[in-house]
């Protein structure tokens, strides 16, 4: 199937338009990056990482809207390796001061159930653990069966003998099994695992993730100038320096615009933008091919007839491959669920910037190099 298949128009006689363009994009984006910033994910700002195990399958917009509402702030939940695995992530990594104590209460009440009139005394609080000095070790130690029975993590202080001490841990777990317990008590869970990602962590994280997308730039301008000219290197790389630049400001922009449209920035979010890079360089190379083999072919013809003659023969492929990939993220968009949509979303929007790069931006910033250094671009 072929279309514009007799496409004849001056791409870079209006080359200055599309600067103005990429220009009030990258400018609109750039002030809501400084005066409202990004949101970034629990991945890099630190948090913690709850993995849940039901008996029966779950729903996860089911569990998603039990936990809403419950003083945690944030909470992000996944699919976590089947229907019955659930991964519940919150921007805090301890628990609240006014959760605290509904939590003692509900550790008090499972204690006195049984083992009323109990004497004990609390020896070490803190918002991560509680320390009771017991009676006795058999009282200890069935104390910690019971209670971790009942959901609680619950060890006792050392393996000795005449260890009277028991650590019950208060984390952002236990209120979640709290709330879960209440509102689903016909699906019973465990707790497979609670894991805290600190600040510093997140801090390393974003670190990687910039260095990542920025050598996949530099590998990029190396590759292709060795394929091609070292200008087309260039081109290309600032093509998709352009195309991050304002898919990230696009996400400053509609942050909280956009209702059950997430757009906090996660290593989902990276992983999509590498995605996007991938993606709009083996489009602005397509180009960039046509270019050379018309080069060699018509070696007479001016460099500004060589490059719209080569877009506008590659326009139905461009057309037809990024027509296919955007129905199919648009179909992901709407379907794909909350844990795809800002993955779905990035890529939607990013493979419109860069097919538009591709075609736009890339093949002008090599012609206007060309004509203002005055040479003659030869393979």
């Amino acid at each position: 199937m072929r279309i514009f298949e007799n496409l004849n128009v001056d791409f870079l006689s209006k080359r200055k338009l599309f600067y103005t363009v990429s220009a009030a994009l990258f400018l609109i984006g750039l002030i809501n990056v400084i005066f409202r910033g990004l949101e970034f994910g629990i991945d890099f700002n630190g948090g913690s990482e709850i993995v849940l195990q039901f008996r029966n399958p779950v729903e996860i917009s089911d569990i998603r809207a039990k936990l809403e509402n419950t003083g945690l702030g944030n909470i992000e939940v996944k699919t976590f390796g089947g229907e019955t695995g659930v991964l519940v992530r919150t921007e805090l990594q301890e628990i609240p001061k006014q959760i605290y104590p509904l939590i003692l209460g509900n550790i008090e009440e499972t204690i006195n159930k049984n083992f009323p009139g109990l004497e004990k005394r609390v020896i070490d609080s803190s918002l991560n653990s509680l320390t009771y000095e017991l009676p006795n070790p058999d009282t200890t130690n069935r104390l910690a069966d019971i209670l971790n029975k009942a959901g609680f993590q619950a060890t006792e202080v050392s393996g000795e003998p005449d260890n009277k001490e028991l650590i019950v841990s208060v984390g952002i777990a236990d209120w979640i099994k709290e709330n879960l317990k209440q509102k689903m008590p016909d699906n019973p869970f465990d707790v497979l695992r609670e894991e805290k990602v600190g600040p510093k962590v997140g801090k390393e994280l974003k670190q990687d993730a910039v260095i990542a997308i920025f050598a996949s730039l530099m590998a990029i301008l190396i590759y292709l100038g060795f394929r091609f000219k070292f200008i087309f290197a260039f081109g290309a790389v600032l093509a998709l320096f352009h195309d991050v630049l304002i898919t990230l400001g696009l996400y400053s922009v509609l942050y909280g615009l956009i209702p059950g449209l997430n757009l906090e920035i996660d290593l989902t979010i990276v992983g999509a933008f590498l995605t996007l890079i991938g993606y709009s360089v083996n489009d602005t190379v397509v180009v960039f091919d046509r270019v050379r083999e018309n080069l060699k072919i018509h070696k007479t013809l001016p460099l500004a007839d060589i490059i719209n003659m080569s877009v506008n023969k590659t326009m139905s492929r461009t057309i037809l491959t990024g027509g296919t990939a955007l129905i199919t993220l648009f179909v992901l968009l709407i379907l794909g669920g909350e844990v795809l949509r800002a993955f779905s979303f990035t890529l939607f929007f990013g493979i419109i910037i860069g097919t538009y790069s591709s075609i736009f931006v890339a093949s002008c910033l090599v012609y206007e190099y060309a004509s203002r250094a005055k040479k003659r671009v030869q393979f």
